[in-house]
């Protein structure tokens, strides 16, 4: 027993069962052990002992005086440190966000440190720090909301949003992108002289900010077709207050997209102009202090005024806002019903954009999980006459200045509940590096037997089928609890804040639901089918966890009754019935290292330390590859059993074929009898059975860990090998057809280099860009899950390092990409400098090999090459002929890249804006490998 001396024997344990044994026999001590035991008493200290308590000297005198007493010392343990919630604060200028962080009981990091708790920047936030963000962190901005903060793409989205559903957004003042738009500017223009209407528009820069660059014009034919501006219909009649006009800042917290939780702040800010409101007209469109209501520019008016009280100032509260209402006779819930509809549906539109790339940056992380991104939004709302809200504008990064005590009274309860409702616990570390470790060595040590079609059996089928409806079930389990808890501690927590999506109005709700399955149908053309599902499930799910259980109940009940074993004759396969003297049979393998690894490690070992370490590996080496043998080989023991015997074997079935799979040997059955050779049935199974727990307690784990780390340098190397041989198939062309293509445009770069930026970074929008690269992500995907027989790939350390190079090459409108092609020198295929996709490692913590690095870099080949084929199949589609290049020198231009029996001739002769990739991807450009030898995998 692991607490007890080496000296202590059975016969002395076996003493203490005696009745006579009483406490005075226990404390009695033998004369001869008296003087031994004297020294271990305590003796009081005297005058030397006590000059050298704790290193303090004391004379005689000194010990003799009453007023004087020895220093005493502390016998307590040192208390534990205790581990803070930190807080990088290093990326913001606000000084009260620093004293929430304080109030809420955080500390503030010193430095920059990448590991705080919480992140808290005032600028935009790249995705490759989002990506190696831990799950315990948080950091306040969400990748993709520049969809909605941007003044042009939340006016493009919106613009497709209302072909859909024209009545429910109508909330926004119309608007115009210049340049594209002006042609019908001019025509709206034109439109409204017919009718004997004057219309004042405002022109502002398309991702300006706090008032900068704004201007009105009474005459659109005035308006000059600058690029990055755009044009709105002015609302002249506004709600006035004491005669000025003025805006509401909303503010709006998001502490989820996945699934999507918004808060609505009951208190904000009202903001005010500070001259009288007038009409616009030619006479006052240039007053700027009448007609804007920011307040970096009003601030600047000798007119403005500080809040002095509930009822003066150009600042005013939103609390002092409703009661002013309220007093006028105005239906106050009314008017913030109508404002938080409109908020919903505007964060509607942005949640495709902002869950995909949050799910690009987290590849694999369940949608369940808590999320590492929040974000505080202000929504600049403007009041007509007829009370209706308009939404002028959001603002991703609202100013937390505290100029006046109103700000810091708005905005400090603002921060403080915010911090709150994020839930950051100081456990959230530790627990998410165990949750994560566990997921490692579960993922590693998870056999990943691959079975040909022709080869599975009903069993097999069964098994898979119920094994697969189990981990849904368990999924869904844990989505509900964790749905549950969450809002359960929203409820608790929420202070100041009010959840206005999911709502509990169940019409609105479903309504809500029905907008958003649309908005992901039309943002993300081909996903809308599987993220209508995904919306039920996470926004209208029927079932209760009890009703999950049952059903988890039934699959077990199922699988334990046999139901899913179907023998030849059509019974179930019932398993033996264990004895009466063993406790309970053993579970097998894949089961015991996917639950609980720990529960065999208390059996001390009996075997040799050799023959323990030869078996570990062996298991070890089982346990990595993921089979036994390859499925059509079959040895000679097995040729002699029955075909039917010689399928069960190969399977999971009973647990006593994992032991045989150990020793080499079938066992008997449990319910027969002896006999034979072999011995006693049940005395051989109890053997193996504990022989199967002495060699997995005694697996060294950095034996385990070696082999492990051997196997994945095998299975990259095997993946480079893939990926060297892959080559971009062509539409109608053969590979060298292909291969000589590229050299042509490799040798006349300077005339196509010009075309190919105007053609990425212009004319494809982002989710063209992104289907030419999944043209190549998508095959890279398939070519891990044939090596790393994974059906979840998306786990693996390679393919999310494969991840952060795709999202490096979609950074910055596709910037990333045309990067690679080495601006600085003359060459296609020369070392790109400068800017490039490396850079993401080198700032990484984590270390990514060699090996891992050519993988790396031939992506970034492919990918190259299937912009140029998609580029030139694009051009021949449109001009029906090769590109008017300069032919090679003794060469005909005509014979470089001709149609072939016409295929090209009947493609579709619109545009490259027309055109699309994700057709071409589908169809034609599929990457292929050649047939790669996997001996061994």
């Amino acid at each position: 027993m692991p607490g007890l001396r080496n000296s202590m024997s059975l016969s002395s344990l076996s003493s203490m069962d005696r009745p006579d044994l009483s406490l005075a026999s226990l404390t009695h001590i033998p004369p001869s052990r008296r003087s031994s035991t004297a020294s271990l008493q305590p003796q009081r200290p005297g005058p030397e002992d006590g000059r050298r308590m704790r290193g303090v000297e004391l004379s005689n005198d000194e010990l003799a005086r009453p007023d004087v007493k020895p220093p005493v010392i502390n016998s307590k343990k040192k208390k534990r440190r205790k581990h803070n919630i930190t807080a990088n604060l290093s990326g913001t200028r606000y000084d009260i966000v620093r004293q929430m962080v304080e109030k809420v009981g955080f500390s503030v990091a010193k430095d920059d440190d990448p590991l705080s708790y919480l992140i808290w920047s005032d600028c935009f936030v790249s995705t490759d720090r989002v990506s190696e963000l831990k799950p315990f962190q948080r950091l306040n901005h969400f990748p993709g909301m520049g969809e909605i903060s941007r003044k042009d793409c939340l006016a493009r989205n919106m613009g497709k949003m209302q072909k859909s559903f024209p009545e429910e957004y109508n909330f926004i003042p119309r608007t115009w992108i210049l340049p594209a738009d002006y042609g019908l500017l001019q025509n709206h223009a034109k439109d409204m002289r017919a009718k004997k209407k004057t219309k004042t528009f405002i022109v502002k820069p398309a991702n300006g900010a706090q008032g900068h660059g704004i201007s009105l014009f009474r005459n659109a034919e005035k308006i000059p077709p600058s690029e990055h501006f755009i044009v709105q219909e002015y609302i002249d009649k506004p709600l006035l207050l004491d005669g000025y006009k003025f805006d509401l800042r909303v503010y709006v917290l998001i502490t989820s997209c996945d699934p999507l939780r918004i808060f609505l702040f009951n208190d904000g800010l009202v903001r005010l102009a500070t001259e009288k409101y007038l009409p616009p007209q030619e006479s006052n469109v240039n007053h700027l202090f009448m007609h804007l209501t920011n307040y970096s520019v009003n601030k600047h008016n000798e007119f403005y005024k500080r809040n002095t009280g509930n009822d003066t100032g150009s600042k005013r509260s939103i609390r002092y806002f409703n009661e002013y209402l309220r007093n006028s006779d105005i239906d106050v819930a009314l008017l913030w019903r109508n404002i938080a509809d409109m908020i919903t549906k505007t964060l509607i539109v942005a949640e495709p954009h902002v869950l995909h790339a949050y799910r690009m940056c987290r590849p694999g992380v369940p949608s369940y999980s808590d999320s590492v991104c929040f974000e505080v939004l202000g929504f600049d709302v403007m009041i007509d006459r007829k009370l209706r809200p308009w939404l002028i504008e959001i603002n991703r990064s609202p100013s937390f200045g505290t100029d006046e005590k109103l700000d810091f009274d708005i905005k400090s309860a603002l921060i403080e509940d915010t911090f709150r409702l994020l839930n950051v616990k100081a456990s959230d570390k530790r627990r998410n590096i165990a949750a994560q470790k566990a997921e490692a060595q579960k993922r590693l040590l998870r056999t990943h037997k691959k079975v040909e079609q022709g080869e599975q059996t009903e069993m097999d089928k069964k098994r898979q089928s119920l094994e697969k409806r189990k981990d849904e079930l368990r999924d869904l389990l844990t989505k509900i609890r964790k749905a549950s808890s969450g809002e359960d501690f929203e409820n608790r927590n929420c202070g100041r804040f009010r959840r206005i999506f999911p709502c509990d109005d169940r019409a609105r709700h479903a309504k809500y639901c029905t907008m958003l399955a649309s908005s992901f149908s039309l943002f993300l053309s081909g996903r809308g089918a599987t993220m209508k599902k995904e919306i039920e499930v996470n926004y209208n799910n029927k079932l209760r966890e009890d009703d999950v259980l049952d059903m988890l109940a039934e699959c077990e009940a199922e699988e334990k009754d046999g139901k899913m074993f179907i023998g030849p004759q059509g019974r179930g396969m019932r398993e033996p019935r264990p004895l009466q003297s063993m406790p309970e049979s053993i579970a097998n393998f894949p089961e015991e290292d996917e639950e609980d690894e720990g529960s065999d490690e208390d059996t001390p070992p009996t075997t040799p330390a050799l023959n323990g370490r030869v078996r570990s590996a062996r298991l070890a080496t089982r346990l990595n590859s993921g089979t036994q043998r390859p499925p059509s080989y079959r040895s000679a023991s097995d040729t002699s059993r029955p075909p039917s015997e010689a399928t069960t074997l190969r399977g999971p079935a009973r647990p006593q074929s994992q032991v045989s799979l150990v020793n080499g040997t079938r066992p008997r059955s449990l319910s027969r009898g002896g006999g034979g050779a072999g011995g006693g049935g049940a005395g051989t199974n109890t053997s193996n059975n504990r022989n199967v727990s002495q060699i997995r307690s005694s697996v060294d784990d950095s034996f385990l860990s070696s082999l492990v780390k051997e196997r994945e340098e095998e299975l990259t190397k095997k993946t480079l090998t893939s990926l060297n041989e892959m080559r971009i198939k062509f539409p109608g062309k053969t590979d060298s057809e292909a291969e000589l293509l590229l050299d042509k445009m490799n040798e006349n770069w300077k005339f196509h280099k010009p075309r190919i930026a105007s053609y990425w970074l212009v004319k494809l929008d982002s989710i063209k860009r992104r289907k030419v690269v999944d043209i190549v992500r998508s095959n890279v995907k398939a070519v891990l899950q044939r090596i790393w027989h994974s059906s979840d790939v998306d786990n693996l350390r390679l393919c999310r390092i494969f991840s952060r190079v795709f999202n490096r090459l979609l950074w910055s409108h596709g910037q990333g990409l045309w990067n690679c092609f080495s601006p600085a020198t003359g060459k296609l295929y020369a070392k790109p400098r400068g800017n490039s996709w490396e850079t993401i490692f080198s700032r990484s913590t984590e270390l990514v090999s060699e090996m891992e690095m050519n993988c790396c870099r031939r992506i970034v080949q492919l990918c190259r090459d299937c912009l140029l084929i998609v580029y030139q199949f694009a051009t021949e589609a449109k001009s029906g002929s090769a590109p008017h290049a300069p032919p090679a020198p003794g060469e005909d231009n005509s014979l470089v890249l001709q149609a072939q029996n016409g295929y090209l001739g009947g493609r579709d002769v619109k545009g490259p804006n027309q055109w699309n990739p994700h057709t071409f991807s589908q169809r034609y450009s599929k990457l292929y490998s050649g047939r790669v030898t996997e001996t061994g995998s």
